[in-house]
């Protein structure tokens, strides 16, 4: 059975978006050789992205382009390459090279990608189908990047998440930036 992941950025606060919806907090820095290999060795994977509308919509919006080739060859070319699926019921197409659009059941459609052969899946951001598969516990593994900041109001991927969801630490790793990369996977 493929697993399933979630990666985000949090703020010391809780919150992957502020309040205006803007993630930009979590942009590391770039004279931070190891955190930049670390973010660049999870885009060079090839297994399938999973994402909402929005977050779909703002990768589809900056990694096909010249400017991302140009300023991040290789994360480009692994977020270009890698299977995408898009979950929407109010997007029509989805036009970023290797991506699938599902507009029915959220949950039934995981269920059947992780019944299905092949590499795992990741969801980035994509707050609102994390809180619906967390809460249908179809979620093996969570990875956050808790950022050196506090942003005051914004919006948790947990926002409807209704039943308590145990989990344990796998991992923990500090950054020179700051940055403290935490992992967890639920307890049955």
């Amino acid at each position: 059975m493929r697993r399933l992941t979630v990666f985000n950025s949090v703020s010391l606060d809780g919150f992957f978006t502020d309040a205006r919806g803007d993630m930009s907090f979590a942009k590391g820095d770039p004279h931070d050789a190891e955190w930049n290999a670390f973010v660049g060795g999870n885009a060079s994977g090839d297994g399938t992205l999973l994402f909402g509308r929005k977050t779909y919509e703002m990768m589809a919006s900056f990694w096909p382009t010249p400017m991302a080739t140009q300023m991040k060859p290789d994360d480009a070319a692994g977020m270009n390459r890698m299977h995408k699926v898009v979950f929407s019921r109010s997007l029509h197409e989805a036009t970023w090279n290797n991506t699938t659009l599902v507009t029915g059941d959220l949950a039934g459609a995981v269920r059947e990608l992780k019944a299905a052969p092949g590499r795992g899946m990741v969801i980035l951001g994509s707050g609102s189908i994390v809180a619906q598969l967390a809460q249908a516990r179809l979620i093996d593994e969570y990875q956050f990047v808790v950022c050196p900041v506090v942003l005051g109001a914004g919006r948790t991927m947990f926002d409807g998440v209704t039943d308590r969801l145990p989990l344990r630490r796998l991992e923990s790793r500090a950054f020179a930036n700051g940055n403290v990369f935490l992992r967890y996977e639920p307890i049955a």
